[in-house]
């Protein structure tokens, strides 16, 4: 009889283990095996969910297996079933008159698994109930196994291992080839096999290379991630405890647990277990299955994207056309006022947000899983307010500027930069301060989070954030998922625009703000810029598929939207000395006209050339003047003249004028 007919439908990794107790002595078992394992049904009962030690507890006790022997650092030697025949039975094969309880040495430990892996005393027959073996019948032994629990704690550190425990790692080694099969009479395999050691472990490389892979005889399994049929088999096992039975599904029932099986991927069985154990304990019900996933995954109840104000703040911007400059406060002011000039941009922007908020994002796939709320790629000049809308975006959404986060991918260029955002792996240095962002977003879940110039980042980030906007998750160095799935996330590039000479490793525009390209020709030459550096330069194709029709452009800047941004900043620097300095300040239109034509000839920067320009042909020359004059509060002055050219620049102010 094979693994399959002895243990049908049961989980892949333990019929291996079941099916090569011939010929393997020790398996070590690594992953998740702290999670819940699914049992299918039999003429007993129905399926059910175990611990992983009961799972191969019972898939033993198939073969004939008396017991199985737990041994973990904290509570000593153990055993599994906790009955008496199971304990006598230990007693006898470990040779103890009683099991030792807490932490004991790894020598005295060797002796234990001796004595499990090889044993000395057979059984007697006929104490045992049965007939007498004839002349020249093999022995019969106890069938037990012995399971390490918890061993990835066992050395201390895998880089410097200590005498006892090297010696430990090498009897155990040795006791691999050296272990005797067994032969028991009757039951599901009545032939020899092995009485195995399992070690249990996070990681398959929690234990020493040179032990793991020393052995033919040691087989190390891993412990895979559920894939979607088997978390919809697990969710029909736990549905059973709001009283819903498979057979009497309604068509609600089936989709909330559609819905359930979608929200928990990546998750295994006992988180699931725990998502229904919450909801029971919220009074959510059945119906409330996926509002318990978020708040298992984020931690908090709160949900901004279901506020009214949200809602309603979007409602507001739909509503209210573009205009020039406003007289509201800055972040009060629409995204038009506050992205001038960019209607375009700004439009495609609320598109996508107004669907992150009513819950279509991706809406037409058949599986929604858990990706980022929105996801948008801002591409086009410099300048031209990509990063000014991101914090709009951000104040717009979740109402402060506190739920803003920012990366400049220039500083992620090299081969490490991935840990940053993740945090280092176990044992190098940062591993305790955890990532950069997933650590932000554990704090504050609903987010807005740039990612600036991310064409200048490592190739291992890109990795990262394939993994972010196929799956909403990363996992960080210590082993903590964080969930994406309420953030929105904002790349920006100046692809299309300015090229790199790969042999020089000079740039170069690509195109000109003075070329005046239509908004549709200068959108097709920055998408096909982009499309060519994911494909043929980065080579993550995947990558820029997964952005999908997300992309916003961005025009230069025109005349008429240069002339509104230096009216805009003008404003603001009055406004600043007004309320600042208590001084009132007016400019003469001739003044005002050479500063406007000095600081707007240059449109290729966008507004941060013209703010640049500003402060050196007006900030700096007047702070000069406020400085040196020693005007009091109340003052009235009147720049007369501007001189913008060659030379240091500077202001002719007169007191006086009107106001």
């Amino acid at each position: 009889m094979t693994a399959e007919q002895r243990l049908p439908g049961w989980p892949t990794f333990v019929r291996e283990l079941d099916g090569t107790l011939a010929v393997a002595s020790q398996y070590i078992l690594h992953g998740d095996t702290r999670d819940m394992f699914r049992i299918p049904a039999d003429a007993d009962r129905p399926a059910m969910l175990v611990s992983l030690q009961d799972l191969i507890w019972r898939a033993l006790r198939v073969s004939g297996y008396r017991c199985l022997i737990r041994y973990d650092l904290v509570d000593g030697i153990s055993v599994y079933p906790e009955t008496a025949e199971a304990r006598a039975e230990a007693q006898r094969i470990l040779g103890v008159r009683g099991l030792p309880e807490g932490c004991i040495s790894l020598e005295n430990l060797c002796g234990y698994l001796q004595s499990v892996a090889c044993p000395r005393t057979p059984l007697d027959p006929e104490a045992e109930g049965g007939e007498p073996l004839p002349p020249g019948a093999l022995p019969l032994y106890p069938r037990v196994a012995f399971l390490l629990d918890y061993a990835s704690r066992i050395p201390r550190s895998l880089s410097g291992l200590d005498a006892a425990e090297r010696d430990f790692f090498l009897f155990c080694q040795k006791l691999a080839d050296t272990a005797e099969s067994v032969y028991a009479r009757g039951g599901a395999r009545p032939y020899s096999i092995f009485n195995p050691l399992i070690w249990l472990v996070d990681g398959d490389r929690d234990l020493p290379a040179w032990f793991t892979g020393g052995s033919e005889r040691i087989r190390v399994i891993g412990l895979p991630r559920m894939e979607l049929d088997e978390r919809r088999e697990v969710a029909e096992v736990l549905a059973r405890r709001f009283g819903k039975r498979r057979q009497e599904y309604s068509e609600s029932d089936k989709k909330v647990i559609e819905e359930f099986v979608h929200a928990t991927d990546g998750m295994g069985a006992f988180a699931m277990s725990e998502i229904t154990r919450l909801a029971q304990d919220r009074g959510t019900g059945f119906a409330g299955l996926s509002e318990a996933t978020r708040i298992y995954k984020l931690g908090i109840s709160d949900d901004p994207w279901a506020s009214p104000g949200l809602r309603g703040r979007l409602v507001k911007e739909v509503e209210r056309p573009p205009s020039s400059f406003s007289e509201e406060t800055h972040d009060e002011r629409s995204l038009y006022d506050r992205v001038i000039g960019q209607d375009m941009a700004v439009d495609k922007t609320l598109d996508i947000l107004i669907r992150a908020a009513t819950g279509l994002s991706g809406a037409h796939k058949t599986a929604k899983g858990s990706r980022p709320r929105g996801v948008l790629f801002f591409a086009g000049p410099t300048g031209v307010g990509k990063t000014e809308l991101a914090k709009a975006v951000s104040k717009l959404l979740f109402g402060d500027n506190e739920s803003y986060l920012r990366f400049d991918m220039s500083e992620f260029s090299a081969a490490h930069a991935a840990d940053r955002l993740v945090g280092a792996p176990p044992g190098y240095v940062g591993f305790e301060a955890g990532g950069e962002l997933t650590s932000a977003i554990r704090n504050r879940p609903f987010r807005v989070v740039l990612f600036d110039e991310i064409e200048k980042a490592h190739p291992s980030v890109l990795d990262k954030f394939l993994q972010i906007l196929e799956d909403g998750r990363l996992t960080d160095g210590r082993g903590i998922t964080t969930h994406f799935s309420e953030c929105v996330l904002i790349f920006t590039s100046n692809l299309g625009i300015i090229t790199t000479d790969p042999k020089t490793n000079m740039k170069s525009h690509v195109v000109r703000a003075e070329q005046n390209l239509g908004y549709d020709e200068l959108s097709a030459r920055i998408l096909e810029a982009i499309r060519q550096e994911f494909v043929m330069n980065i080579g993550r194709p995947e990558l820029l598929n997964r952005f999908g029709d997300n992309f916003v452009i961005f025009d230069f800047i025109s005349a008429e939207t240069a002339d509104k941004i230096f009216q805009t900043l003008v404003a603001n620097t009055i406004h600043t000395i007004e309320t600042g300095l208590g001084i009132h300040l007016r400019i003469a239109p001739t003044a005002g006209e050479d500063l406007r034509a000095h600081c707007t000839k240059d449109r290729e920067n966008g507004g941060r050339g013209i703010g640049n320009a500003l402060e050196t042909v007006f900030i700096n020359p007047l702070s000069r003047e406020l400085l040196i004059g020693g005007y009091r509060r109340g003052t009235t002055l009147t720049v007369v003249e501007a001189q913008t050219g060659l030379g240091r620049p500077a202001l002719v102010v007169k007191p006086g004028g009107e106001r």
